[in-house]
């Protein structure tokens, strides 16, 4: 991944890697464990718990409006961890985004509801929603890292791509929890039954710390530990010196942020609000397609390791750009088995992209600021993407009702501009064997 890189002794070059694949894995499931039951609270309980009742409508708008809070403070947290990271190194930093995700997730849980405390109650889970998402911001690149600085010369990408299964594991996981309290009386899940999932996150934070304790700082960063920590912030010197590079990255991100936000967020609002269909049916579709993109992962990623990475991610964006129209076309006919299908069919390719972007965006950037500009392009991306891709559909839906060829448009949209990024990408010959230098990119 880079001409810094240094050899571990046979002792860690065996145990190490996995040691750290797998410590990059449970702590990515925490964290996504901890942002996905925010998202389902703010769905289900939270305008009635934390907003004034006298107007559902606005009630829920609050609430969602927290989750969204979410997605603007991720970039912040790149940019705050990002810099700490190039400079202090990634373990440490990683320690910080778990206790940080974990207590704010806990604390959520243990907040008075606005009957109790009035205006107080939302205003604290909107600070608390804003520490998840500045965890989450400073937690994904130095994850992906962790595990890919750790992985021998030709399965980079294979391991980098363990942190990519906590997302649809922290989904399942948030899934089973609200699921074991989802059956009780409307007053108790309202009154202590929703906070069960956000307390639990305590026993996953230790479970989490302890893992982690046991992997050592990454080989690549040892080998620039005394540089780093004399640098000026590494995340200013991404934005002055690679601006192309990291608007670059940030593209070829694009349908691995979106697609999660289409087939699920989105993918519930669609087919229950405008197909009218049963909301438990359709949870379990996304539950199988969550289940299928968790065992697609370490498969693609494996695969992208002997095809190469840039290879084998330009390809599933450009078959991603023409599996939309064959899900919406599915969904559209409304039975369990159809929209399986067509989840199972976008999936396929969607996990596949997921899994090996996350060590092609690594290869881009030189180890002195690699944090910084990995975590900037794929958060930056999920503000913009993640945040907009439920409103763009909805706004869709609501446009052109009982078409859904606009639909299969806008999602096949974001898989061209991943695909149009990552082959410029390759034609400047960056992310391949390579890695740049400070230097080669000072002029951009």
């Amino acid at each position: 991944m880079s001409a810094n890189h240094v050899e571990a002794s046979p002792s860690a070059g065996t145990r190490q890697p996995l040691r750290a694949s797998i410590g990059a894995f449970v702590g990515t499931t925490i964290e996504w464990y901890d942002f996905y039951i925010f998202a389902t609270g703010a769905s289900l309980v939270f305008g009635q718990v934390f907003f004034p009742s006298g107007n559902p409508f606005l009630a829920t708008l609050g609430a969602l409006g927290t989750f969204a809070a979410g997605f603007l403070a991720r970039p912040l947290g790149a940019l705050i961890f990002g810099s700490l990271g190039d400079r202090l190194g990634r373990k440490n930093i990683l320690v910080i985004t778990l206790l940080l995700m974990g207590g704010s997730t806990v604390l959520i849980g243990l907040l008075p509801s606005y009957a109790s405390v009035g205006a107080v109650a939302p205003v604290l889970l909107v600070v608390l929603r804003i520490a998840q998402g500045i965890a989450v911001g400073g937690e994904w690149g130095g994850a992906v890292l962790l595990a890919a600085e750790h992985g021998t010369d030709g399965k980079k990408t294979f391991f980098a791509s363990f942190p990519q299964l906590g997302s649809p594991a922290g989904m399942i996981l948030s899934i089973f929890a609200f699921r074991a309290v989802a059956t009780l009386p409307q007053d108790d899940l309202l009154s202590w039954g929703w906070r069960l999932p956000f307390l639990a996150s305590a026993v996953l934070m230790v479970v989490g710390l302890m893992i982690r304790h046991g992997v050592d700082e990454t080989p690549e960063f040892e080998s620039i530990r005394h540089r780093a920590a004399h640098q000026k912030p590494s995340a200013l010197a991404v934005f002055l010196r690679m601006p192309r590079l990291l608007l670059l990255a940030a593209g070829a991100n694009t349908i691995g942020v979106a697609a999660v936000y289409f087939n699920v967020v989105f993918m519930l609002t669609y087919t229950t609000q405008y197909l009218h269909l049963p909301r438990a049916m359709i949870l379990e579709c996304v539950l199988y397609a969550t289940v299928l993109q968790f065992c697609v992962q370490p498969v693609a990623a494996w695969m992208a390791d002997k095809v190469g990475a840039a290879r084998f991610v330009l390809l599933t964006s450009l078959v991603t750009v023409v599996t939309p129209f064959i899900l919406y076309r599915l969904v559209s006919e409304g039975t369990p088995q159809s929209i399986m299908a067509g989840l199972g069919i976008v999936t396929l390719f969607c996990a596949a992209f997921y899994a090996a972007i996350a060590g092609f965006s690594a290869s881009l950037f030189p180890t002195e600021v690699r944090y910084s500009a990995v975590s900037i392009a794929y958060q930056g991306c999920a503000a913009i993407a993640g945040g907009l891709t439920p409103i763009l559909g909805t706004f869709l839906a609501e446009k052109f009702p009982g078409n859904w060829i606009p639909l299969a448009i806008a999602y096949a949209s974001a898989a061209a501009i991943s695909a149009i990024c990552i082959a410029v990408l390759m034609r400047k010959q960056v992310g391949h064997s390579v890695t740049p230098s400070l230097a080669s990119f000072a002029r951009e």
